[in-house]
């Protein structure tokens, strides 16, 4: 008996220490509501907190009488408490916060200030455009951010991920703790984890060299040949019926040159279910 409340304590601390502090930026997308939700169950698994928020920047000229910074950050805070209202909040922390500012160098001020470890954003914020998958907000923090994050698709209910398909085109990792984010959800909901090498134009010696870390997180490795990693995702999609996608954010790598306007079309890359990205392995 004694072993056992051991060995729950030890869990419960790992999965603390895994996944604690999640970022939510809103803006004003039909979605957020469900977006929140997600986050919400999402975060619930980890006993982890939620800081949702908003970032707004006003110009006004020198000498202007009407406090507008005053009135924006009232209206925000007001427009947050009211969408965490309609929510089932199921015993999650969530914290409200309404920020001033540039909105990456803002969101990454967050991030440091309360020790985040995921951003989970939406694919677009207000984008009336079908053919885009990645907004030019969402774009952005994908692309220029250094936090890992969880692109949620609209309107997608949370469910426990059984079957996690990462897709890379090399395996090199010099950065440490890039794979924390993925080991934790693998942790977490006991979910399978299939590597996917593809060999690009661009392959260089080396690309396929699977280190230890990363081959105790992955159960099976398949070594394919495409134009892009996202032709290898699709390809072998429906054969490993995943149900989160796992893909890294490079200095040099595929999403900086598709995100260059910080706007990604479905015909790049496009995912009906969640995509985790990871900030960088090298």
């Amino acid at each position: 008996m004694f072993y056992f409340c051991i060995k729950f304590i030890v869990n419960l601390a790992l999965k603390l220490i895994g996944m604690k502090n999640i970022l939510v930026p809103v803006g004003s997308s039909k979605n957020a509501l469900s977006h929140l939700q997600y986050a919400v169950d999402f975060a619930e698994a980890f006993g982890a907190k939620i800081f949702v928020v908003q970032v707004y920047n006003v110009y006004t000229k020198a000498g202007t009488m009407i406090k507008v910074d005053q009135i924006i950050e009232r209206e925000s805070k007001a427009f947050l408490k009211d969408l965490v209202s309609q929510i089932d909040t199921k015993g999650v922390e969530v914290i409200v916060k309404t920020l001033k500012g540039k909105l990456i160098d803002t969101l990454e001020l967050a991030c440091k200030a309360a020790d985040v470890d995921l951003v989970l954003i939406e694919p677009r914020t207000n984008s009336i455009k079908d053919e885009v998958y990645l907004g030019k907000t969402s774009g952005k923090i994908v692309k220029q951010m250094d936090v890992p994050a969880l692109i949620i698709p609209e309107g997608y209910k949370f469910s426990e991920p059984s079957n996690i398909l990462m897709a890379i085109k090399s395996a090199i990792i010099k950065k440490g703790h890039v794979l924390e984010p993925l080991k934790s959800i693998k942790e977490q909901f006991k979910a399978t984890t299939d590597l996917l090498l593809v060999k690009t134009p661009f392959h260089k010696d080396g690309d396929f060299d699977v280190n230890k870390e990363l081959k105790s997180v992955v159960s099976n490795i398949t070594k394919t040949e495409n134009a892009t990693t996202f032709q290898g995702v699709l390809e072998h999609f429906q054969a490993n019926s995943p149900d989160m996608l796992c893909v890294v954010r490079r200095k040099r790598g595929f999403f900086i040159k598709k995100w260059e306007k910080n706007e990604i079309l479905k015909k790049d890359f496009s995912s009906s279910v969640p995509v985790l990205v990871l900030s960088g392995m090298k």
